[in-house]
């Protein structure tokens, strides 16, 4: 890059899931479509991106993660986490960055205290309704935290005056399908349900959920249309339940169309990662979430109450989701088009398409102090 380019500089730091790298790579979009210049700073795991984060000069870092690791493993963790942090910090020198925007996850540790340690102004998103480990370490350092839900768990006190609540951004396929209208339930309608059990799927989903609609109504059955992500493992046992009580299903380890398959469907059923959460959110379906109880400080379950909470979608814990009680949610659900649509209404509000242009416009914010400060002081 040339040293004569003026353009504003934001550096990214991310890497990880999904729920990490999703809104850095909509945000990318976002500030590359607005003409600014961007990095991206994480781990070795970044070597693999793709789309907007794939495009980025790439900077790569060692970082460590400690939660749950042996002492031996945690030690090296540290190690890792320091020297990380000293690369960083000679990254920010030479790179000398507007602004730096941090996603959660360890990752974006070393990246966060270096930029912090230089006095270059920084921000981090947290996309849960319970703020991360890693963002709960920077969360007292940065300038700005940005939320994705309202109430958000684990904010440090006296921060009110830098949190702005942005929402969570969300890919760019789901984005454009945010104004799709819900779909018809009335008479003999198609009812679509779309189970995602996230990145891995999840042996819960695939053992209840058949079993749930197979106990429904023999006039509701025949209208039913499932989309179902399943684990390897699960799938013919899954195919198998779908086709001993005659309910059409369509199964995948992956599944590659999620915007579409999305849009067409009238409930969502799934864990409560924050992706998947934001995505359903996003494009206004409403959901039964059911989180899954080992996350990291049962983030999850956060997720899932500011959901049910915002009448957006229900709660069902992992030790209460059993073919019964779920077959009753649905059973009276299903029958009711207005309640689902008052839902999904909720989860519009809930959802805040327009994430990656309000994060955007708190970066911008961040970049145009950082242009006053240098102009003040030459």
């Amino acid at each position: 890059m040339s040293a004569s380019d003026t353009r504003p500089h934001v550096l990214l730091a991310a890497g990880g899931t999904g729920g990490h790298v999703f809104p850095a790579e909509a945000l990318a979009s976002e500030l590359m479509d607005r003409g600014y210049r961007l990095g991206l700073v994480t781990d070795k795991r970044g070597k693999a991106y793709g789309g907007a984060l794939g495009a980025l000069e790439t900077h790569h870092i060692l970082a460590g993660g400690i939660a749950g690791k042996s002492v031996p493993a945690r030690i090296k963790s540290v190690f890792e986490l320091g020297l990380g942090t000293w690369q960083a910090w000679r990254l920010m020198k030479t790179l000398r960055p507007d602004a730096v925007v941090g996603f959660g996850g360890y990752a974006s540790v070393p990246t966060m205290m270096a930029a912090s340690f230089t006095s270059i102004p920084t921000a981090i998103h947290e996309q849960n309704a319970l703020l991360g480990r890693a963002n709960r370490l920077l969360a007292g350092r940065v300038k700005a935290i940005a939320t994705s839900f309202i109430d958000t768990h684990g904010l440090p006190q006296g921060a009110d005056a830098k949190i702005t609540l942005t929402g969570m951004p969300v890919r760019a396929p789901i984005a454009a399908k945010a104004d799709t209208p819900y779909p018809p339930s009335e008479g003999e309608a198609p009812l679509g349900i779309l189970v995602l059990g996230g990145s891995q799927g999840a042996t819960v989903l695939s053992e209840v959920v058949p079993a749930a609609l197979a106990k429904l109504p023999d006039e509701i059955k025949v209208r039913l249309d499932v989309t179902q992500q399943c684990r390897e493992e699960d799938l013919d046992a899954v195919k198998k339940a779908y086709g001993d009580c005659g309910i059409r299903a369509h199964l995948a380890t992956f599944i590659d169309d999620v915007p579409e398959r999305m849009v067409k469907s009238h409930l969502v059923i799934s864990r409560a990662g924050a992706s998947t959460v934001a995505e359903a959110l996003a494009v206004g379906r409403p959901s039964i979430l059911v989180p899954y109880p080992f996350a990291a400080d049962d983030h999850q379950r956060y997720n899932a109450q500011a959901v049910d909470a915002a009448g957006a979608g229900w709660i069902m814990p992992q030790d209460t989701f059993t073919a019964d009680n779920l077959a009753l949610r649905l059973d009276s659900l299903l029958g009711l088009p207005a309640v689902l649509e008052k839902s999904a209404r909720c989860a519009r509000d809930l959802g805040r398409a327009d994430a990656a242009k309000r994060l955007a416009d708190m970066v911008a914010g961040l970049v145009e102090h950082t242009h006053q400060k240098g102009s003040a002081e030459a």
